[in-house]
């Protein structure tokens, strides 16, 4: 983004984490910042955890960060992140993807299975792992298919994966609906005796042959193949209800519709355990959208009337949907620069969605930060059951933290992404907020809004 306004005077800071002398960074005191929005205080970070916090603190620290006026949060965490590889490098990488991660304020992604080969197997999911651990930007956990090949047949590897070093806790076809009955009940009676979870992705296909936008008034006017709310909300509908039988956890990915909201409400009520994100670009846009014709706004499930908007933000506040997940789907230039018809769905979102959540829920007064904390931090971990993330900012806590500076205004300006690609909706347009530092595990990936080398975050160990 560009600054729109005077800068705020900040420390001097290193780029990297070397110190004259070749030392590295340990540590950190970060002076005055607003713990989920509340009174300054400053926080103390040594050898990878929080050791101190209060007023006026007289400890020492390798590096001394003004905070004045930032929020301090706990790292986000993000439930459904699409980075590609293996095998569609040409639109983002696991290196490229984090990258954006850590520019996003995220300390750790789940990695969707859509890759090529498809993440079905232990193999697979390992090597995804490693090269997370390889980037050094933030934790990707992968997530494992629930089929074969994403073909919906039979069951993938679910306890090979779950067994492999990945220790794989979600399992999802996303981009794909697992509409089988029986195949989906067979994958939450699994997924039920590892304390997993099955991702769905709600899309009844024999409502969605062809559809290229929400059914409604615009798709009617542009002449272009609707698609239905109930294809999205007839598969929650049953997958809640077979949730229930099997006493197992189901997550819905992507809600947007409010029919759907009041199904999952429905469902809260009964006592079942079902969870649910919404993505940030449900929040904010809409299908008029589409009239530009422009493909950046295809995206699956697709963009949806004003009253959904308002429905899902209301639900998020509530906490109806537990989680924002940006459903970060990297495509290259040629698979969006193209006729709408035959152009590829989604949307890059990682280095946005914690502008457009502070544009959409709290400046409009519906969340609090402590309720951001929550929605895109606590909540994830505790659905992927993430360890070392999502705790609380405490002493002894592990130091996976965001400063946020949400007095900033900026143009988004794509050229400007981490990510390999540049598919944004909100190329353009001015959004509020920006991520001045992550701290993954103690060690600065970003710091004065500069991401860190490569070469000074490998050495970072395993994750917590």
């Amino acid at each position: 983004m560009r600054d729109t306004r005077s800068p705020v005077p900040r420390a001097a800071v290193p780029p990297m984490h070397q110190l004259p002398g070749g030392r590295s960074v340990s540590s950190y005191l970060i002076r005055n910042a607003k713990i989920l929005g509340g009174a300054p205080q400053d926080v103390l970070i040594a050898d990878g955890v929080i050791r101190q916090i209060g007023t006026d603190l007289a400890a020492e620290a390798d590096i001394d960060i003004d905070a004045h006026g930032l929020v301090l949060l706990p790292g986000l965490v993000d439930l459904h992140t699409h980075l590609r590889q293996p095998g569609k490098e040409e639109a983002e990488t696991v290196l490229t993807g984090t990258r954006a991660a850590a520019m996003g304020g995220y300390t750790a992604v789940h990695a969707m299975a859509n890759t090529s080969p498809v993440a079905d197997s232990a193999a697979v999911v390992e090597q995804v792992r490693e090269l997370g651990r390889a980037s050094g930007y933030c934790d990707v956990q992968p997530v494992g298919a629930v089929t074969v090949g994403l073909e919906g047949k039979e069951l993938a590897e679910l306890a090979g994966m779950h067994a492999s070093a990945a220790g794989v806790r979600v399992f999802s076809d996303d981009g794909k609906c697992v509409d089988d009955a029986a195949l989906m009940r067979k994958a939450l009676e699994y997924v039920r005796t590892i304390d997993g979870v099955v991702a769905q992705h709600a899309q009844e296909p024999k409502l969605t042959e062809g559809a290229q936008m929400n059914e409604g008034t615009v798709s009617a006017e542009l002449g272009l193949p609707g698609w239905p709310a109930v294809a999205e909300e007839a598969i929650i509908a049953r997958d809640v209800l077979l949730a229930a039988h099997t006493g197992a956890r189901l997550h819905v990915c992507h809600l947007s519709t409010a029919g759907s909201v009041e199904i999952v409400r429905w469902a809260k009520a009964q006592g079942w355990d079902v969870t649910a994100e919404v993505t940030p670009h449900h929040l904010l846009l809409t299908d008029e959208l589409v009239r530009s014709g422009d493909p950046v706004y295809k995206v699956n499930p697709p963009l949806r009337t004003e009253a959904d908007v308002h429905a899902l933000r209301a639900a998020l506040a509530d906490g109806t949907i537990d989680a924002v997940a940006t459903d970060h789907a990297p495509h290259p230039s040629a698979d969006k620069d193209c006729a709408w018809a035959v152009a590829a769905m989604g949307m890059v979102g990682l280095e946005t969605a914690l502008s457009v959540v502070q544009q959409t829920m709290v400046d409009t007064g519906l969340l609090n930060w402590e309720g951001v904390a929550d929605r895109m931090s606590h909540r994830p971990a505790r659905i992927g059951r993430l360890a070392g993330h999502g705790r609380p900012i405490s002493v002894g806590e592990p130091a996976n933290l965001v400063l946020f500076d949400p007095a900033y205004r900026g143009t988004v300006n794509a050229e400007s992404f981490a990510t390999r690609s540049r598919n944004t909706p909100y190329r353009g347009l001015e959004l509020p907020g920006r991520v001045h530092a992550t701290f993954l595990r103690g060690v600065a990936t970003v710091l004065a809004g500069e991401l860190a080398e490569q070469a000074d975050l490998i050495e970072q160990g395993d994750p917590a």
